[in-house]
């Protein structure tokens, strides 16, 4: 058993990106990648110099470089039988958010990784990144007290005005607009913010939302889009409040702000691993209340993780899920992103698109260890 060899399904636009971040992993080895496009395939080998598998088995052959961990990686309707395929082999499997478009179908990968004794996890993993942890560890440090309310925001812009037919990937992939569209922004962004609420709070335990498609996206074959807005209150088990909106229409902002008894810890970029994590007083002055315009910042003592420079829109190392699924099953112990993490995050996230009034969620989340890193910090 080789604990390093990973092999991925789907080499579009976003493998790139996984590629960009193992590279920052020289001990996790990308033995094979599969696509059913076998132009795409081949334009992706070439560029990262992997080899390429001809079929779905032979990325799942048994033999002494087989892979452990397989990354799904294909677009959204296929991630259900792309991973129930490779849990059936065998084979652990981290995949693309979200891990399924049906909650029956998410359960069911589930119980088949449970049977089979074999790990499960979804993107995203910012969670795992330095500036999720860090926010997390202020919390734990009581920086601002009893958590009252949060607020979070995942607004990209108005992206169907911008030139996405455009976008290309570093080996030349287009950027799937008819899979983004069709899957959402909820869906594909809620996840981002959602992971780290869960990881600080716990279960969320209903859901209140609206969703809109606000941007009238159309195509000539009648394609539909999905909503490209939605504003949740998520209710946890735990107290804590949260209002979360995204959207592809508002201008750009990913902020998050914790209001506690005694202070605001803000962040305002979820889409960078090292995004500053700041902390702002309240004061009373002159029988007015007022947040301090000067803030501190929180950071974490010591070496954190990997990081990948920016590209596009983001600076995340979208291989830390990876390595901690690797290093799970090489220390023989849970992995921190696990699939009832998945299981929780899918619900929610469904739940805020699918927007059916007051929503009770019939899942819930285990705790997550925070990382062994993320222990100490400073304000600076």
């Amino acid at each position: 058993m080789n604990l390093r060899n990973i092999g991925i399904i789907g080499t579009g636009f976003v493998a790139d990106l996984y590629m960009r971040s193992l590279r920052t992993f020289p001990e996790i080895k990308v033995v094979k990648a599969y696509d059913s496009d076998q132009t795409r395939l081949s334009e992706f080998c070439r560029y990262w110099q992997v080899a390429p598998a001809g079929s779905i088995d032979e990325l799942l052959d048994t033999g002494p470089s087989s892979p452990e961990v397989i990354l799904n990686l294909t677009n959204p309707s296929s991630h259900f039988e792309v991973s129930r395929i490779c849990l059936t082999a065998g084979k652990h499997v981290y995949s693309e958010k979200p891990l399924a478009t049906a909650m029956d179908e998410a359960k069911t990968l589930c119980a088949l990784a449970e049977s089979k004794g074999l790990l499960l996890a979804s993107a995203p993993c910012s969670v795992l990144g330095e500036a999720a942890q860090t926010l997390w560890l202020a919390l734990r440090q009581n920086t601002i007290g009893k958590v009252k309310l949060v607020y979070a925001e995942l607004d990209d812009d108005f992206v169907a005005q911008a030139p996405y037919r455009n976008w290309l990937s570093l080996s030349g992939a287009a950027w799937p607009y008819r899979d983004e569209f069709r899957v959402g922004c909820t869906l594909e962004h809620a996840g981002y913010y959602v992971t780290w609420l869960l990881a600080m709070f716990g279960t969320i335990e209903k859901v209140i939302a609206a969703s809109a498609n606000i941007a009238d996206i159309k195509f000539d074959d009648g394609f539909t889009a999905a909503p490209d807005y939605s504003c949740a209150t998520l209710f946890f088990k735990s107290g804590t409040v949260v209002r979360l909106t995204c959207s592809i229409i508002a201008p750009h902002n990913h902020k998050i702000r914790i209001i506690g008894d005694d202070g605001i810890l803000e962040l305002d970029k979820c889409w960078d691993n090292e995004a500053p994590v700041r902390v702002r007083r309240r004061h009373v002055f002159r029988r007015r209340l007022i947040n301090s315009p000067i803030t501190k910042r929180i950071k974490i003592n010591g070496t954190t993780h990997p990081k990948v420079k920016r590209w596009g829109a983001a600076a995340l190392n979208f291989a830390l899920g990876p390595a901690e699924m690797l290093a799970a099953i090489r220390e023989s112990r849970p992995c921190r992103l696990s699939s009832g993490f998945a299981l929780h995050l899918n619900e929610v996230t469904l739940a805020i698109q699918n927007a059916n009034g007051v929503q009770l969620m019939q899942t819930a989340c285990p705790p997550i260890e925070p990382m062994s890193w993320a222990k100490t910090s400073e304000a600076l």
